[in-house]
């Protein structure tokens, strides 16, 4: 058994394949053969079929990744939030590292599980490639000017597939595009069944539905393979533990915050406890499942993150509504020059042009005047925090004095 401490509220949760589970697992390693549940690379789906054909060398998935980490939108997230903003602390997560540990997670799982490892890995890198600055909070507040000034719903799952398709153009296979979409590891749940989506025309439909109608539509999204499954439940398994050792580092809470008892080794629980009870239950299956047990402490813990991380007053003090209020001066900027037709503006120089550019060797362009607004969201949500914050500070002056500036110096450190 692991040498993992105690946890106090899940005791008793397995921290080991049963032998039945052990032997299965074994065997289905042992054939070379994927589950009959897997998704093959002979039956992706791309919009244009006369590009990127599979190869032994590079079968379709493994396209699909190598295209997603070789555009300029998956090298921002190294300098986009996970949580804690503002803080010169170089060892707390990005979103860069956190699509990785998604990945990592989701491997492992897949691996026990016989399926795609390819497919998995496409899914968990370009799952979170259209999120804004500063996390969840910027999203918020992307999100509120964008609805109120369109209609429409910004969620970052959705932009991410409009960055990998629509954006850079990439071809992407439809089972990619709809683990995606599909990936929202803000909704756990303990049972989880792919859908029978099997059309591009389907998929833009379920795209659309939700831009109009936002949580609506994305709280019943269902992924259309066990590999879009096992990276939704990934992505919470990625940052349930995590995020307490950060907040951990960064100060805001220690060892003893938690009610499980064991502080940031909740981690190296949570990696063990709940991958084991997955692929417990989930093995030769046609869904994805947890024990009672499992899903129970899943969800008790995202709650006390909720409680003791997310909401507390330190992270929450960081976004204050003087930062949401810069969301909506720059929003109301950008449209600004769009509309005057300033090319010597950023959105032009570092959005616009270098999109229309990459497009191009696709035989394709950016539409960015058939929609102004989505394209001052398109900018927005593609800045990097520190461009977010040299952008604020060029263009309004009351900006630098908003943003919190944290030395690595402080507290008796000397240089």
């Amino acid at each position: 058994m692991p040498h993992l401490p105690t946890n106090l509220c899940a005791p008793d949760l397995p921290l080991v394949l049963t032998p039945q589970a052990m032997a299965q697992m074994s065997e289905l390693q042992a054939s070379g053969q994927l589950s009959p549940y897997a998704t093959p690379h002979n039956a992706s789906i791309r919009r244009d079929e006369d590009r990127d054909h599979s190869s032994s060398l590079r079968p379709a998935f493994v396209r699909d990744a190598e295209k997603i980490m070789h555009i300029p939108a998956y090298n921002r997230m190294s300098g986009k939030t996970q949580v804690f903003s503002f803080r010169a602390n170089d060892d707390l997560c990005r979103r860069g590292l956190h699509v990785q540990l998604v990945a990592r997670i989701a491997r492992d799982l897949g691996r026990a599980l016989g399926l795609n490892l390819d497919l998995i890995e496409a899914i968990a890198l370009g799952h979170d490639i259209g999120h804004t600055p500063f996390g969840h909070a910027g999203e918020r507040f992307l999100n509120d000017v964008f609805h109120a000034r369109t209609g429409r719903w910004f969620f970052h799952n959705v932009q991410s597939v409009r960055v990998l398709d629509v954006l850079y153009g990439r071809n992407l296979t439809l089972q990619t595009l709809d683990g995606v979409i599909c990936h929202n590891g803000e909704f756990e749940q303990q049972r989880f069944e792919t859908s029978n989506l099997s059309s591009f025309e389907e998929f833009d439909t379920v795209v659309q539905g939700c831009w109009e109608r936002g949580d609506i539509a994305i709280g019943h999204l269902r992924p259309m393979t066990l590999e879009g499954c096992v990276v939704r439940v990934s992505d919470i398994i990625a940052y349930v533990g995590k995020d307490r050792q950060d907040a951990i580092a960064a100060g805001l809470c220690d060892d003893t915050t938690f009610d499980d008892g064991i502080g940031g080794a909740y981690n190296s629980w949570a990696l063990t406890a709940f991958t084991t009870d997955i692929i417990e239950h989930s093995l030769g299956k046609d869904h994805l499942q947890m024990s009672k047990e499992g899903f129970a402490e899943m969800r008790r813990a995202k709650r006390e993150n909720y409680e003791k991380i997310y909401g507390a007053s330190e992270v929450n003090g960081e976004f204050p509504q003087d930062v949401a209020h810069l969301f909506e001066q720059l929003y109301d900027h950008e449209m600004e020059v769009l509309r005057r037709k300033d090319t010597s503006a950023a959105i032009f120089k570092h959005h616009i042009e270098p999109l229309e550019r990459y497009l191009a060797h696709y035989g394709s362009t950016y539409l960015w005047q058939d929609d102004l607004d989505q394209c001052v969201c398109d900018f927005i949500s593609a800045m990097t925090d520190d461009y977010f914050m040299a952008t604020c500070e060029e263009l309004f002056p009351q900006a630098r004095e908003l943003f919190p500036r944290r030395s690595y110096f402080e507290g008796g450190v000397r240089a």
